[in-house]
């Protein structure tokens, strides 16, 4: 199968790579390939794929609110270009969107017929670029997933693992809820997906919930480490945007088409254990 992975070189294009391995990948990044430029169009035509992974975003949720212009080139417009050559190409187009599409008002899971109202410039932005992928191609899948973390790149778990060997303690949001998602799991399911007639939009992330500060509590604990994790407000984290509260996500759809991924902890411990520990940055 000919699949085209969009950001093909951040977290989750490394971990499609690995899971897609045995297939005919076409590999597109920054910066040889700009989604805010039209021409990402005809060069997605001319790779003439069968599938379309759709992973590549502006991703700084704090990032967005100081450069929305950006935001909105990269998972609106550039969403646009690819939906178009998806239809161009008859091909099937797969859409990784993101909890953040919710305004966390909600105390039960958000299902995917619930009424998005992002909060943020991000979410905004996310939000555009699904309704982008499902006008512009006919086979679209959005798969919305939530707090993800891998081996490429930075990410929250990172940054903790990094932290906690560095900080007398660590303070941490617990008023805000959500799913932790592994990308070696989220590309094991969206291989699945991409095979499957399913379009529309689908939920998948590791399943069980937690809030930051538990989530930084387990991460802490499986190194083996005393630090200890205090939980703070959202207040007074004093982030620049804004985020949901609560968000997180039912899996329905996905439970029609066969067993959901594994529960957070487990898939964090399986994380944990090969991931070195070494330094990041935050997002």
């Amino acid at each position: 199968m000919r699949i085209l992975i969009t950001g093909a070189q951040g977290q989750l294009g490394h971990a499609l790579q690995q899971a897609l391995s045995g297939e005919d990948l076409i590999l597109k990044d920054l910066p040889e390939f700009d989604l805010t430029q039209s021409h990402s169009e005809s060069k997605i035509v001319a790779a003439r794929p069968s599938v379309i992974l759709h992973v590549g975003a502006y991703t700084n949720v704090d990032g967005a609110e100081r450069e929305p212009d950006r935001a909105l080139a990269v998972n609106v417009h550039g969403t646009t270009f690819v939906a178009r050559a998806a239809a161009t190409l008859n091909a099937r187009l797969i859409y990784v969107s993101t909890d953040y599409v919710f305004d966390g008002t909600q105390t039960t899971p958000y299902c995917e017929e619930d009424v998005p109202h992002p909060l943020n410039m991000y979410g905004q932005s996310k939000r555009a670029g699904e309704i982008a992928a499902l006008t512009g191609c006919p086979n679209t899948l959005v798969v919305r997933t939530a707090w993800l973390y891998g081996h490429a790149g930075n990410n929250f778990v990172k940054t903790i693992m990094r932290l906690a060997g560095e900080k007398p303690f660590l303070e941490v949001v617990g008023d805000q809820r959500g799913c932790p998602t592994n990308a070696d799991d989220l590309a094991l399911a969206l291989k699945n997906l991409l095979v499957s007639d399913l379009r529309g939009i689908c939920h998948v992330t590791n399943t069980g919930d937690c809030t930051w500060h538990e989530f930084a509590e387990a991460i802490v604990s499986l190194m083996e480490l005393s630090t200890p994790v205090r939980p703070i407000t959202t207040a007074q984290a004093g982030r620049l945007a804004r985020r949901p509260a609560y968000s997180v996500l039912a899996q329905g759809r996905l439970g029609t088409m066969g067993p959901l991924l594994p529960d957070w902890k487990e898939a964090l411990a399986r994380f944990m254990k090969y991931a070195p520990h070494r330094a990041s940055t935050l997002n």
